[in-house]
């Protein structure tokens, strides 16, 4: 098969043999400086995706999108869901209220934010049904006084299911013998476990008629409405739009940016700044292809010269070195790009495997959102990581090729 010139003698160059042992270890190196560098870039940005996902499913899955909220109990609050659920970009619609307070337990206390939720209405707007090890939402029975808890706080409690807890609500009854903390004693019915350490210990739920009793409220009032929106990152912009359909006078709106906006701004911004940093990395493995070149160049000025004189143009020469560059970013980018997906695709029961094997997690759900690993591979990464990896390899080439190609034949030869 026919091959120009270039091709052929590039090629040969990048897997030459023989004497020319040391331009094939340059060359191996540099492929696999390339394909490490472009191997860890798709492997963080997979991660950095994986953490971005779950904030995005897992943690916002649990949280409201957005509230509707009154400064007084609302009373007809299937009426008012009616005329939200109307509203474009609302998908679901649940009352909740709630309060804040401390669970106590022989001893033991734990603060703790409870959910006042509707059962059936709760997996509309939540993905808590999907975390419970024990017990479910429809073991909250109005009037039953049941609690359920996360497995942090239920670890922090010595606590089960059937066990009863004492909540402390942050209020006081005044009686004729003084003050005294209002309390009320509800019974675990469940334990759940998302892997959000913020969800896993401060977060509990009970019926929205037991709450309202606690309140002091009438059976059937709420605090306000929980929605799930279509697009979520419209969400200030819907649920203030809905406010002022209702009227700001009597109702306000909140949404998840207030409340978890700033991490998942910190995500957005550690990925892309972190790319950038990576991208360095493999800048400096892609730019070894010039020191590898230069030296190959050096090492063939005598090749170089006798082709020359054999009627070799200067564009030839320079085409030359061009492939052999390329044919190093080519195999390198190719490498590292099959390693990287395989490791995204691998790492988050790999760190499991480890977490087992050394009895350590490398990530605690006191200071991270998660207690767990995430990657999620994105096409578009790779396409971008190799096609950035492939395009400084060739930039790489361009001054060493150059340089090839103003070699003068009569300066090489004098020492030959």
């Amino acid at each position: 098969m026919y091959r120009p010139l270039s091709v052929f003698l590039g090629m040969r160059y990048t897997g030459a043999k023989r004497r020319s042992h040391f331009v094939s270890f340059i060359s191996l190196t540099s492929m696999i400086g390339l394909a490490l560098g472009v191997l860890v870039m798709i492997v963080v940005l997979s991660v950095m995706n994986g953490f971005d996902h779950e904030m995005r499913t897992r943690v916002l899955g649990m949280v409201p999108h957005a509230t509707i909220e009154s400064p007084v109990p609302i009373d007809d609050w299937p009426g008012l869901a009616v005329r939200v659920e109307q509203h474009p970009g609302v998908v679901a619609v649940a009352p909740f209220t709630q309060m804040q307070g401390l669970l106590t337990h022989d001893g033991q206390v734990q603060k703790v934010l409870i959910n006042a939720i509707e059962p059936q209405l709760e997996p509309s707007v939540s993905i808590i049904g999907d975390f419970f090890r024990e017990g479910g939402l429809t073991s909250l029975e109005p009037g039953g006084f049941g609690i359920l808890i996360g497995d942090k706080a239920a670890a922090k409690l010595g606590v089960g299911v059937g066990d009863r807890v004492t909540f402390v609500a942050p209020e006081v009854t005044v009686t004729p013998a003084g003050m005294f903390p209002r309390m009320k004693r509800f019974t675990v019915k469940g334990i759940f476990h998302v892997g959000a350490g913020e969800l896993d210990g401060y977060v509990a739920m009970v019926h929205l008629d037991d709450l309202a009793r606690l309140h002091r409220w009438k059976s059937g009032q709420v605090q306000g409405l929980r929605l799930k929106l279509a697009d979520l990152f419209q969400a200030p912009q819907t649920a203030w739009d809905i406010a002022d359909d209702l009227g700001r006078e009597d109702f306000y709106a909140r949404d998840w940016t207030r409340t978890h906006g700033n991490l998942y701004q910190a995500i957005r911004m550690e990925k892309t700044m972190i790319g950038l940093l990576l991208l360095l990395i493999v800048a400096v493995a892609a730019f070894n292809i010039i020191s590898t070149l230069v030296m190959v160049v050096t090492d063939k000025k005598g090749d170089i010269a006798i082709l020359r004189t054999l009627g070799a143009t200067p564009g030839q020469i320079m085409a030359t070195f061009m492939v052999q560059g390329t044919v190093i970013g080519v195999i390198g980018t190719l490498v590292g790009g099959a390693l990287g997906i395989l490791a995204a695709l691998n790492v988050s029961d790999g760190i499991a495997a480890l977490e087992g094997l050394l009895g350590h997690k490398f990530l605690s759900a006191d200071v991270y959102f998660i207690d767990y690993l995430p990657s999620q591979l994105m096409s578009e990464d790779v396409v971008l990581v190799c096609g950035a990896a492939l395009l400084l390899s060739f930039f790489a080439t361009l001054y060493p090729a150059w340089r090839a190609a103003r070699t003068q034949p009569a300066e090489a030869l004098r020492y030959e």
